[in-house]
């Protein structure tokens, strides 16, 4: 029987709950490098005479060789360019940081029942989780790890088989519409997080602010499994 808690848990799947595994997106759901992500877009797109605003309200949450693919330039290398546009984010880790509460929260998991799944190269997704202080997790699914990038499920899905935990008894914290598609075509359910956002977010799903947010106190909440 689920809980009243649980029932009035906004628009999340309650059906599946308690959840036994965590599935997170990184940027703009644990950590935020917004500031940094759109410093090195908008000079990239300015070089190439791409649409600044256009790009930055369509790129989060897709890996940045798709990204540059959908420019459809003519007479350029995608995988350079995407080379190029990593080392500069690299170089500019500048306003890197924590969603409020995540590192706590993840530390409140249990060992081996949490992953992230990222957009990012590995090598730019733990030098953000470093910078963030965000602690690194057993399982860190990369742009290198799969062959399509959100809203396809593949790097939740890659991330449940490795955690051990079917897909359906997942919850995806995510942020961008590209991610929360990718959540539920995995069969996962999903919570948004709208540290970021500059817009309120449709009522379809279960938003949170951060991981402050009561109904996220792992030990007692009846969403989660945790022992």
């Amino acid at each position: 029987m689920i809980s009243p808690m649980v029932a009035a848990m906004d628009k999340i799947d309650t059906a599946l709950a308690p959840f036994e595994g965590f599935l997170f997106d990184m940027d703009g759901t644990l950590l935020t490098s917004i500031a940094s992500v759109e410093r090195v877009w908008t000079a990239w797109a300015q070089r190439h005479g791409v649409d600044v605003e256009h790009l930055l309200r369509h790129m989060h949450g897709v890996q940045a060789i798709e990204v540059v693919r959908r420019q459809n330039l003519p007479g350029i290398d995608a995988e350079a360019e995407v080379e190029q546009i990593v080392r500069a984010e690299l170089e500019d880790l500048e306003g890197t940081e924590a969603i409020a509460g995540a590192a706590d929260f993840l530390s409140s998991l249990p060992v081996g029942r949490w992953a992230i799944v990222t957009s990012a190269h590995r090598r730019l997704a733990l030098a953000r989780l470093r910078a963030s202080g965000i602690p690194l997790p057993e399982v860190l699914i990369c742009a290198e790890d799969v062959a399509r990038s959100k809203p396809a499920p593949d790097g939740f899905l890659l991330a449940a088989q490795r955690l051990g935990i079917a897909p359906e008894r997942c919850v995806v914290f995510e942020d961008s519409p590209a991610g929360v598609a990718a959540g539920e075509a995995a069969g996962a359910g999903v919570i948004v997080v709208s540290a970021t956002h500059r817009e309120p977010w449709p009522a379809d799903h279960l938003v949170i602010r951060d991981y402050h947010d009561p109904r996220l106190q792992a030990a007692g909440s009846p969403l989660f499994s945790v022992s």
